[in-house]
């Protein structure tokens, strides 16, 4: 199955709200989970950039898991970032963490280099995969860590619709859409392995890790030529 792509941002306030309301407890604590397993050596303290934060959940987490670290999220989507503003404050996590508007390929407003740079499923909301693995390379430190989650695009549709009644048959319907499109907007693990190459990250390993789920983690280069 060829892939679909789908718009980059998610801007309608009560689509946003469904996701921002929804429970992503399982696939979130997955990721973290990862990524403490592929990243062990993590310092206690640190700043990380979250790509694409959406309501910022993962960035809580994250947060909470790693008391030492900060957080900055970015996100195109300016209703979304309405969301994670507040859901970080109600859970006493500003201080730590915070978040500005980002359009890739802009930079944060800070023009700095991140101890580690995550990302969960943004890829494949972007139209152009080099735009993605540029700001990944441009903005990890050098001796920084990379650790990004994204979907994996099955074998055709009916796989497809199968996935989403499985994970999200209790979601509401814009969500179990939302999935099913995303699905078909995912790449696969060659073509991620290619990205890599292309743009100077070619030292990043890449892994399936559910039926659903695609991993690409590691050390930066210093090399930037």
């Amino acid at each position: 199955m060829e892939r679909i792509p789908e718009p980059e941002l998610m801007l309608d306030e009560a689509q946003v709200r469904a996701y921002a309301e929804a429970d992503f407890a399982e696939p979130h604590d997955h990721f973290i989970a990862l990524l403490r397993e592929r990243l062990p050596d993590l310092p206690a303290t640190g700043l990380a950039l979250d790509l694409g934060c959406g309501a910022g959940d993962i960035s809580r987490r994250f947060a909470a898991a790693f008391p030492g670290w900060r957080v900055l999220g970015i996100d195109g989507s300016p209703t979304m970032l309405t969301f994670a503003r507040k859901m970080t404050n109600d859970a006493g996590l500003a201080d730590r963490v915070r978040f500005d508007e980002v359009l890739l390929p802009a930079h944060p407003p800070d023009n700095q280099r991140y101890d580690l740079v995550f990302s969960n499923s943004l890829l494949h909301h972007i139209a152009d995969s080099v735009v993605f693995w540029s700001a990944v390379r441009n903005w990890v430190a050098d001796a920084g860590q990379i650790f990004v989650m994204d979907l994996l695009r099955p074998a055709d549709r009916d796989v497809a619709r199968a996935l989403v009644q499985q994970h999200s048959g209790d979601e509401p319907e814009v969500l179990q859409t939302d999935f099913f499109n995303s699905l078909l907007a995912a790449f696969r693990e060659p073509e991620i392995a290619e990205q890599l190459r292309r743009a100077g990250l070619a030292q990043l390993a890449v892994d399936v890790v559910s039926d659903r789920h695609i991993i690409a983690w590691g050390g930066n280069s210093a090399d930037r030529s």
